[in-house]
């Protein structure tokens, strides 16, 4: 009995060791977008990422043909939106960073456009997840498009590097 126990449990670890090697880093990436964090300073979107992954691990059992990848980004936008509205603190004391393509965004138009656009969750998915209505997502994700849409007219474009001036 002990030698199945450990069977079974080098197995789930194998499994859970895979899953992560190809899901972290996309799952790192949402994190770092919700959080608006900058790409190599993102404590904030680490810690949402290990808990996620701490929670998948704890139910990998459960999952049972669900998609753990599915599980974890839900439990990862849950957690963030449990922190960032209800919780003073956590996730709203640090500013995003100025360089993070979401950055003049609310905590809540963040998790919507990420959810919608970079993971491709259905409004009706999303709203569900949120609890909000599927108007209420649309009109969100709307919003927060246009406002990351009109930030990039707005800035300047990027130098050329090696390139001369003409004079005239």
């Amino acid at each position: 009995m002990p030698q199945e126990h450990a069977s079974r449990d080098a197995r789930r670890a194998r499994e859970f060791e895979a899953f992560v090697a190809g899901a972290g880093g996309r799952l790192l990436h949402a994190a770092t977008l919700l959080t608006g964090e900058a790409r190599d300073d993102n404590p904030h979107a680490r810690r949402l990422l290990a808990l996620a992954l701490a929670h998948t691990y704890a139910c990998w059992d459960r999952l049972r043909g669900d998609d753990p990848y599915g599980w974890a980004l839900r439990y990862l936008a849950t957690r963030f939106a449990r922190t960032a509205w209800h919780e003073r603190g956590g996730l709203l004391r640090s500013r995003p960073h100025p360089a993070s393509p979401l950055a003049g965004l609310s905590p809540q138009e963040r998790l919507i456009l990420v959810l919608r656009l970079y993971e491709d969750v259905a409004e009706e998915q999303t709203a569900a997840l949120l609890g909000l209505s599927t108007d209420r997502v649309r009109a969100i994700c709307n919003r927060a498009t246009t406002a990351v849409l009109d930030r990039r007219r707005r800035a300047p474009a990027p130098a050329v590097r090696g390139v001369r001036a003409v004079s005239s």
